[in-house]
């Protein structure tokens, strides 16, 4: 904690901030170490506070003194207790998390705050684009109980069960090995519905010779994992067959490929050209990956569109490229990636080397 404090302070002064006040729940969870849900940070060059009333104040001290913050308890609301120490610190300049705080919030915060307010964007975000060895412990290990999981389901699932009892199944079974919670909505999409690449858990039964898709991760002592098997029930069409190969020919030369030094547009190119090479371009509209860690969503992100952003060793990435075709069906093979100097290492073992049909 005291070197992503240090990091900060050194964005602080690049960008001439007095300080930054963090108000984002899994920013604040980064830097502090704090898991409850009413709480403020405010950081200084030299100096450290955090804010919270008294359901949490036992809390804070337990696991956010140790990192070095003094504990604040505010007896009236949280932000005029921020502005008390502001006074007292006499800041010229504050940053606040322009993502996390509404207009009217801003507004408030402007009335109460003598001090001079600056939006600021993704400076603790961009620090946590780079995982720690603790963290990549913690992915890790809810990588490997998602990777259960879904072997579990290939032990349990058969035609007549529902997309929604898959999904519950595999939720349960996630936090049976050990997980707080899901990443997001489990998607389960079997048959025509495999074609939706966000096509989540449904009462419609899986009929003979469907593909189904199966999009999901879990949390484990805050940091998520995310991956996505297709796999059919009974023997599929063989378009679907077909397809199934070209995605994970894409999908594992992305893995052949991915390491630091390449920017994220060159990450999506590498399973773009693949698919469109076989034709099914037209059928691959989404990015092919996009950073997990606190959250499901992080950086960075491997799209068309990411010419700006680079792979640094420690980044982790999903690989998730996919075809999806209208009326048919589709297939969607992912994995997370750790990034490294010279390649990447693939942190899922869930099986995918053939289409698998129970």
């Amino acid at each position: 904690m005291a070197q992503r404090l240090a990091a900060l302070r050194d964005k602080l002064a690049t960008i001439q901030l007095d300080g930054l006040m963090i108000t984002d729940p899994a920013n604040l969870r980064y830097l502090t170490g704090f898991t409850g849900t009413t709480g403020a940070g405010l950081i200084t060059r030299t100096s450290a506070f955090f804010v919270t009333d008294s359901r949490y104040s036992q809390q804070a001290y337990q696991q956010v003194a140790p990192q070095g913050f003094a504990i604040v308890e505010n007896k009236g609301t949280l932000f005029a207790e921020i502005s008390h120490l502001l006074e007292e610190l006499q800041l010229t300049t504050l940053g606040f998390e322009a993502d996390h705080v509404s207009f009217n919030t801003y507004d408030d915060l402007a009335d109460m705050f003598d001090v001079g307010l600056v939006p600021t964007s993704g400076l603790i975000e961009q620090l946590r684009e780079v995982k720690d060895a603790d963290e990549i412990g913690l992915i890790r290990e809810a990588a490997a109980i998602a990777d259960q999981a879904y072997q579990h389901i290939l032990n349990t699932v058969h035609p007549g069960m529902t997309e929604r009892q898959v999904a519950n199944e595999l939720d349960f079974y996630m936090r049976k090995l050990g997980a707080s919670g899901v990443s997001f909505e489990t998607i389960v999409a079997s048959g025509p519905r495999s074609a939706m690449p966000h096509g989540v858990a449904t009462d419609k039964a899986i009929a003979p010779h469907e593909m189904v898709t199966l999009d999901f991760g879990c949390y484990y002592q805050g940091y998520t994992s995310d991956v996505t098997r297709t796999f059919a029930v009974g023997e599929p069409d063989t378009e679907l067959k077909h397809i199934y190969q070209v995605v994970l020919a894409a999908q594992e030369q992305v893995i052949k490929n991915a390491r630091a030094g390449l920017t994220g547009h060159q990450y999506d190119h590498v399973a773009r050209q693949v698919i469109t090479a076989a034709g099914y371009g037209d059928y691959f509209g989404h990015g092919t990956g996009h950073g997990i860690g606190l959250e499901i969503h992080e950086g960075p992100m491997a799209t068309p569109n990411s010419k700006d952003m680079t792979l640094v060793d420690g980044n982790i990435i999903t690989d998730e490229p996919g075809i999806y075709l209208l009326g048919l069906g589709g297939v969607r093979i992912e994995d997370d990636l750790l990034i490294m100097p010279l390649g990447n290492q693939v942190l899922n073992t869930a099986p995918k080397k053939e289409l698998i049909i129970v």
